[in-house]
């Protein structure tokens, strides 16, 4: 029986590890408040694909109408084909601080029934914000990760890799407008945490006011804010540097994450069981299937040699084995101990399951 490869990963690889305590700048756990990216999206058109393109629907073909009034041609719909051509969502992100002339990355994915983008070119598309404005306009070659071979179907036979109806463009998008930026907010910046917590949260604060006395405190688990010196007023850039290259020592939950898909098991240091114990065990089934022949006796008149199939079957019972945790024991204990019970990932889900139903595991399970 083909069993899981558990890979435990181990935030504290040693108990030395684990005591000893981690220190974060400010710039890893935080974002300040107001410099993040903004979303952009557009629709357009993608041109020459070798008939793999749309199978002329209704919007396609409206769409390339469209685009062909802009350059004094007019034509009704119904009188185009969409075979080389392909209706495409485009999608970027505009990062804080991008100038008109800057370039970002931008992402096509097919609309209709395009069998691939291989070879498409990215007309001029207009990509807008949630407020409805044109923020940046992409155009480019497209670049795809993946790829479609044969017309399958009766006799033939099709190979697919990833995705062949989605395709980046690098730097294929130029930025037309600023979008605002707000950084100062009355006399402070509010740095936000990525990860809210209180407890790291407070620690933060107090290791800025440690530098900048009397400046900061913990709006919330997520905020914490952060007044700017007077010799700062006028180069607040200056200062919000100064505060991300100050360490924090960031709180870590108990927390224990399995993924039975990957096999993969990440258990964080401070996770601890209460006193406990564990019956393990497995009932094994396995079913093998051989081939008898038969064959007429020596000088029969006679009879023929015949193979038949033979199923055997075999259900095997495991000793369930028994395993006594200490109160409170360490992380690298609670791996040795399951590694000893042989115990796969869906196992450990079982496992970990009824010690939280029981009140033993003093930490937050996740199972993915």
């Amino acid at each position: 029986m083909k069993r899981f490869c558990i890979s435990l990963l181990l935030l504290a690889a040693a108990s030395a590890i684990s005591t000893q305590a981690v220190t974060v700048r400010v710039r890893d756990l935080t974002f300040v408040h107001g410099a993040r990216p903004n979303q952009l999206v557009g629709y357009g058109l993608v041109y020459g694909l070798a008939n793999d393109g749309d199978k002329d629907p209704a919007y396609t073909k409206a769409f390339l109408a469209n685009s062909l009034r802009r350059f004094r041609t007019t034509l009704p719909p119904e009188a185009l084909t969409s075979k080389n051509i392909a209706a495409v969502l485009v999608t970027a992100d505009v990062p804080a601080y991008a100038k008109s002339g800057n370039t970002i990355d931008v992402t096509v994915a097919a609309m209709g029934d395009a069998k691939s983008l291989q070879g498409g070119v990215l007309a001029q598309t207009e990509l807008m914000g949630a407020d409805g404005e044109v923020y940046a306009v992409a155009q480019g070659q497209l670049a795809v990760g993946g790829f479609a071979l044969g017309q399958g179907g009766a006799g033939g036979a099709t190979v697919q890799k990833n995705h062949p109806t989605t395709a980046k463009i690098s730097n294929g998008a130029l930025v037309e407008r600023e979008i605002k930026v707000t950084l100062v907010e009355g006399d402070a910046i509010q740095f936000v945490l990525r990860e809210p917590d209180f407890t790291t949260a407070a620690r933060m604060a107090a290791a800025i006011n440690e530098v900048f006395p009397s400046s900061s405190h913990a709006m919330n688990g997520a905020a914490v804010r952060v007044k700017i010196p007077d010799q700062f007023q006028i180069v607040p850039v200056d200062f919000i540097a100064r505060v991300q290259a100050i360490d924090v020592i960031p709180d870590t939950p108990a927390r224990v994450i399995i993924n039975e898909r990957t096999g993969t098991v990440v258990v964080t240091a401070r996770t601890k069981i209460s006193s406990c114990a564990v019956s393990h065990g497995n009932i094994i089934v396995k079913v093998s299937e051989t081939l008898d022949v038969s064959q007429p006796n020596p000088f029969a008149q006679v009879g023929q040699t015949a193979v038949t199939p033979r199923t055997d079957t075999q259900v095997t019972e495991q000793a369930a084995k028994m395993k006594a945790f200490p109160e409170m024991p360490t992380v690298e204990k609670i791996a040795a101990s399951l590694n000893e019970l042989g115990a796969t990932p869906r196992d450990m889900m079982s496992i970990f399951e009824a010690m939280k139903a029981a009140g033993a595991l003093q930490a937050e399970l996740l199972i993915q």
